[in-house]
């Protein structure tokens, strides 16, 4: 007699397996390319010639050779695909939010970065024209509200990019001047605010609060110059999406260049970097390694690098501050790169060198 084998048990799904594999594949590709993280990666951005931010009236840079900005590019909040691409890719490092804003969110932090390029251009005008001897005229009209703090008593009254341009009824001529009048009242004292927000005019009272780690009290907001420049001929820089001071120095040189008709590129592409103040002088800057490393693949002969050594009151405020010029050349020699590397305290050390090696 024949015994009868058992029937195979199937699995009511496995004929489905491929699309289930399919589907589990595309999850993981969805959470690699389009879930976000905390994290930002920073990696070198672009080498651009100023001749289409800088205009002046009257004036054109027909001349050959250029001058450059550069900057980093910020990618974020990353993935987890961009974060392993940007493993690969050089002189890329990668940020928390924290460790890059600060206690800004982004939309604060992008506020920022705006307002320095536009803070960066109005003193390159100004430390420009003072170079060159010609006469020009920074305003200040007022404190510009860059955050507020949760205790301010202004914290619904204030906004983002409000500009403050009286206090109790008086205006001032700089930053330093409006912290030392509010800083002449006591806390829990009452201030009237005369307030622009975009074109109008408005008035908010409040009370002074405590300064986190301060004796004087304060309005409770972070705050930076609100200004504007006068000159003739008319200057305009307008550098588009790019934000940040880092441009400072070199908005200078190009507009220097074109007030006073001097052309020492030498047919070359020049760039650099570095904040600048209404006096010409150059401020360190961050990411300079990723700037040296796309000025030279961009063909620059000349890079200028500010040039703040170490000391000790620094590296206290700072253990780990670098002087941006000593990693610029490191990272040349890295590159085994023929860019010469300039040191630059000011921008007339930056027009001294170029007047020098002029042919």
């Amino acid at each position: 007699m024949i015994q009868p084998k058992p029937l195979k048990k199937h699995n009511a799904l496995w004929p489905f397996r491929w699309l289930i594999a399919l589907l589990v594949g595309l999850v993981v590709i969805g959470l690699l390319f389009f879930m976000r993280t905390n994290r930002y990666i920073e990696v070198p951005g672009g080498a651009n010639s100023l001749k289409p931010f800088v205009k002046v009236d009257g004036i054109k840079d027909d001349k050959k050779g250029t001058y450059m900005l550069t900057t980093v590019g910020i990618i974020g909040p990353a993935s987890p695909a961009e974060l392993l691409w940007g493993k690969f890719q050089p002189y890329s490092e990668t940020y928390t939010q924290e460790e890059l804003m600060g206690d800004d969110d982004s939309d604060e932090y992008n506020l920022l970065q705006e307002w320095y390029i536009t803070s960066a251009a109005n003193n390159a005008v100004v430390a420009a024209f003072k170079a060159a001897k010609q006469p020009v005229t920074l305003k200040l009209k007022g404190i510009y509200v860059m955050s507020i703090m949760d205790t301010s008593a202004f914290k619904d009254k204030l906004k983002l990019g409000d500009t403050i341009t009286a206090v109790n009824g008086k205006s001032y001529t700089s930053s330093d001047a409006y912290i030392k009048a509010i800083g002449a009242h006591k806390v829990g004292d009452t201030v009237t605010l005369s307030i622009l927000r975009n074109g109008k005019k408005l008035t908010e009272t409040g009370k002074l609060t405590k300064l986190p780690g301060e004796k004087h009290p304060g309005i409770g907001i972070s705050l930076t110059e609100n200004t504007t420049v006068t000159s003739t001929p008319k200057v305009t820089i307008d550098a588009g999406d790019i934000g940040g001071p880092s441009a400072g120095l070199m908005f200078a040189v190009q507009t220097y260049t074109m007030i006073t008709h001097q052309d020492w590129r030498n047919g070359q592409k020049i760039a650099g970097t570095g904040t600048i103040d209404a006096k010409g002088n150059v401020g360190q800057i961050g990411g300079i390694d990723k700037k040296v490393y796309i000025c030279s693949k961009s063909g620059a002969k000349v890079f200028f690098a500010p040039d703040e050594p170490a000391t000790k009151a620094l590296l206290k405020l700072d253990p780990t501050y670098e002087n941006n010029y000593d990693v610029a050349v490191k990272t040349a020699k890295q590159l085994k790169s023929k860019m010469k590397v300039v040191p630059v305290k000011t921008l007339q050390d930056a027009l001294d060198y170029l007047k020098a090696h002029a042919k």
